[in-house]
């Protein structure tokens, strides 16, 4: 029975140390790794921890004791392109690639780096989070991949901004809305005759080039 009542004392006490991650949300618990995408989230629990335990589920009494606690408010949406336009601005350069017999992975992010859309075509060889990473360097540098490997190697300040996150190989483009950077979109698979990344650029440019003029600025 004693033994007993100490598991019992531990399960609550693990529940209880959750609650403040329960009250501000599981987008605040970031991942500490550097290789962690933009906006990474991971709920509290369900997951293992540092030490490779397994963080319990917590009972619907805990939930429902964490939702009774404050909660703050809703982050502002970061600007870039709508779900419907991301949507289409990837399906578009899937397509683009489909023509060229290629099938390739594509992710569009908004100005955060969160992703808006991620749509990945049967077959390919390509990934939606290298896809991701490279539209994160597009948009953390605010020009095109196939620019950047020569202008790293030749510029030690710019090479330092580099994080683990990013991948430096044609195919992520910055999305402009007039002069105001809201996101970018990237493309990874495409294999062809010239440089690497060469193909995923003209992939990810259809699909840029499809939404762009529905890229307005908002009024005032």
């Amino acid at each position: 029975m004693k033994r007993i009542l100490i598991n019992a004392l531990c399960v609550i006490t693990a529940l209880v140390s959750l609650y403040p991650a329960f009250a501000v949300g599981p987008e605040d618990d970031k991942p500490a790794s550097p290789r962690s995408l933009p906006t990474d989230a991971l709920p509290p629990f369900g997951m293992l921890d540092d030490h490779g335990h397994l963080v319990p589920v917590p009972s619907p009494a805990a939930l429902a004791a964490a939702a009774g606690t404050a909660a703050p408010a809703a982050p502002a949406v970061a600007p870039g392109p709508s779900l419907e336009l991301a949507t289409q601005g990837a399906r578009a350069a899937v397509e683009a690639c489909a023509k060229q017999g290629v099938a390739v992975a594509v992710a569009v992010i908004d100005s955060q780096g969160k992703p808006r859309a991620m749509l990945m075509a049967e077959g390919s060889i390509g990934s939606v989070f290298v896809a991701m990473r490279k539209a994160v360097a597009a948009l953390s540098f605010r020009v095109p991949t196939s620019e950047l490997s020569a202008k790293l190697q030749q510029n030690k300040a710019l090479l330092a901004r580099m994080t683990p996150v990013m991948f430096i190989s044609g195919g992520g483009l910055p999305i402009w809305r007039g002069n105001e950077l809201i996101g970018a979109i990237g493309s990874s698979g495409a294999h062809g005759a010239g440089p690497i990344g060469q193909l995923d650029e003209v992939c990810a440019r259809a699909g840029l080039e499809k939404i762009q003029s529905r890229l307005r600025v908002p009024a005032k």
